[in-house]
């Protein structure tokens, strides 16, 4: 089985999540004018990765509380319908440009878990091609001051799913030195695996090819390209103190590859602008390259090695309802006999 996919390596729109949802859109259409139908984006590309916290790490910091809700107005809404999955919601626009071009799309998004929260999850979302959730990966663990940003994620969305276009899974970011993660990932037996980043320097590149090579899948490595004009003017000494860049030049400069299963490279990394990278990938070379190491299958050792993952959405608070709550019974007394 062959399949084209595209990484969209292009300039996120900052706190402009609703606005960036269109231009995915019209990147989609672009991308599969060219033959994809696989379409990946960067960590967090809706609504743009928060640099600026690793600079306003702060008590009660003024400007980094500001940003912090400029974020949460920002984050996108995931509404389930009546056979939930998600319909109607702030990804309308990118779920109509999955289903005129047969494609199947992933982001990065910062996602407020419903509409009135005060909570932020740093996600990674696969749209179908008939235009629903296929799946919600939640970054399981944020990173260092990304914890003031993003909430610990779960493992629901841990995981591959099937597609029409191959069997995709993801992770984000540092979850790619989580070893449990890893291997959880495995186990489902991933065809295409997205590595989602901000940025991409040598040791995410060491990362995305390591993943590549120990899990026999294709690695599509999804970064961010930011110039520096794309940050408003109000937000640019928080980025230059979170990106860490120089004075000069893109706070994030790309990198966006595509590695085969034995580690090679189908596009090298991709530095210094923007871009739709298109490339065909050839599913039925996986098999050849499990036969020196499959590490869920033959080169796994279950006898000794043990890994449970709670594949579930959880809740800080279960509500009972008021029906299935069952009072004492007057006529007969409590549980003392009286």
């Amino acid at each position: 089985m062959r399949t084209t996919v595209a990484i969209a390596q292009i300039t996120p729109l900052i706190l402009d999540a609703h606005t960036g949802v269109r231009a995915a859109a019209d990147a989609v259409a672009e991308a599969a004018r060219a033959g994809a139908r696989i379409i990946v984006f960067a960590e967090t590309w809706l609504g743009g990765y928060p640099a600026w916290a690793f600079g306003h790490a702060g008590w009660s910091d003024p400007t980094g509380r500001k940003l912090y809700g400029d974020l949460l107005r920002e984050s996108v809404v995931l509404r389930a319908g009546a056979d939930g999955h998600s319909v109607n919601d702030d990804l309308s626009p990118l779920r109509t440009a999955a289903r005129a071009h047969d494609a199947v799309v992933v982001i990065g998004a910062n996602e407020r878990s419903s509409p009135h929260s005060g909570t932020v999850f740093n996600s990674l979302i696969t749209i179908g091609t008939d235009g629903r959730t296929v799946n919600v990966h939640r970054k399981t663990t944020p990173t260092l001051t990304e914890k003031l940003v993003h909430a610990p994620g779960d493992a629901a969305g841990l995981g591959a799913v099937d597609t029409p276009h191959g069997r995709l899974g993801g992770l984000i970011c540092w979850e790619h030195w989580n070893p449990l993660a890893r291997a959880a990932a495995h186990a489902t037996e991933e065809q295409i695996h997205v590595a989602a980043w901000p940025d991409f320097p040598e040791a995410h590149l060491l990362a995305s090819r390591s993943y590549a090579y120990e899990g026999r899948t294709f690695v599509l490595a999804a970064a961010q390209y930011l110039p520096r004009e794309a940050v408003p003017a109000a937000l640019q000494e928080a980025f230059q103190l979170g990106a860490g860049s120089g004075e000069t030049g893109p706070f994030f400069d790309g990198g966006s590859c595509i590695i085969a299963p034995d580690g090679s490279w189908i596009l090298e990394p991709q530095y210094g602008s923007e871009g739709i990278f298109v490339r065909e990938l050839d599913l039925a070379v996986i098999p050849d390259e499990h036969y020196a190491l499959d590490v869920n299958g033959h080169y796994g050792r279950p006898d000794i090695f043990d890994l449970r993952v709670r594949a579930e959405r959880r809740s800080p608070v279960t509500r009972i309802p008021r029906e299935l709550v069952t009072a004492p019974s007057v006529e007969h007394g409590d549980d003392r006999g009286e």
